[in-house]
């Protein structure tokens, strides 16, 4: 089967989304599936995290113990209910034009970074330079998606970007409202999911497919993960957290004090996941 490509696309889903899909992938891994010898690797928000980590070469184990130590006493971040309330009316006013929304959106996340109610941009690059192994792309294929924050268009970043990594995962992480949009090249960049939690069609053209999302379903114009993988002629199959994972993770995806729970809830579910995956992944 080494004719077959492989793709494995981790979603968004915060820090919780973090903690949750490095279980699974150490779960899947002690369970015999290695899903870092994927072809591809499609990082979105908290995926971005994840992919960069895995493609570093760090053992899948030691990113999981990474997750399980106690977080640091800071602030806690969280989409406030101001800000969804703006999401909604930024989809009602979209009308289903994803491109409007996101652009809708863009303003948010300018506003916001603008008027200072976001972390500063020196503050987040520390940040998301502190929860990568290396600030290195790795040599094996990684794409990170991100949105332009002023024109809505889906960008996505690799290797031959010409980009930092640091940059490119910051950019993809930048949740609207939250975190502030990451300036590359003249342009501001937020969360890459605000098109959709995982992009999963990025890997439309690979054989097998296996899609870890945190967050599956897609909100407005935001694209679910079934509506991307749908119809596709790959072999898929699509990981999204169970009712135990769920309680895990908690009302909060952006709670550093769920970090642990949600790992250890990823890896427990990867047990029962682990024949489906190696189905379509090695078979």
């Amino acid at each position: 089967m080494s004719s077959q490509r492989t793709a494995l696309v981790l979603g968004g889903g915060g820090i919780t989304g973090i903690a949750w899909e490095v279980g699974v992938l150490a779960g899947l891994a002690e369970a015999g599936v290695d899903l870092g010898t994927a072809d591809l690797v499609v990082g979105t928000s908290a995926g971005s995290v994840v992919g960069a980590s895995l493609r570093s070469g760090t053992p899948v184990e030691e990113l999981y113990a990474a997750q399980l130590a106690p977080p640091e006493a800071a602030p806690v971040a969280r989409l406030g209910r101001g800000t969804l309330a703006r999401y909604g009316l930024a989809m009602l006013l979209a009308r289903r034009d994803d491109v409007a929304f996101r652009r809708r959106i863009g303003r948010l996340a300018r506003a916001a970074a603008d008027s200072g109610r976001t972390p500063s941009p020196e503050e987040r690059r520390a940040a998301i330079t502190a929860a990568l192994p290396s600030a290195q792309w790795p040599d094996r294929p990684l794409v990170v998606t991100a949105v332009d924050a002023e024109s809505g268009e889906f960008t996505t970043f690799t290797r031959s970007s010409g980009v930092e990594l640091v940059a490119a995962v910051g950019a993809s992480c930048a949740v609207p409202g939250v975190y502030p949009p990451v300036g590359i090249d003249g342009h501001r960049y937020m969360d890459g999911g605000m098109r959709s939690p995982a992009n999963a069609d990025l890997a439309a053209r690979y054989d097998r497919i296996v899609v870890i999302a945190p967050l599956p379903r897609g909100a407005g114009p935001m694209t679910s993960v079934d509506a991307q993988v749908t119809g596709l002629v790959s072999r898929v199959a699509v990981v999204s957290p169970d009712r135990a994972s769920l309680s895990a993770i908690g009302n909060n995806v952006l709670d550093p004090a769920a970090r642990e729970p949600s790992a250890r809830a990823g890896r427990a579910q990867a047990a029962t996941v682990a024949e489906r995956v190696r189905r379509v992944w090695q078979d």
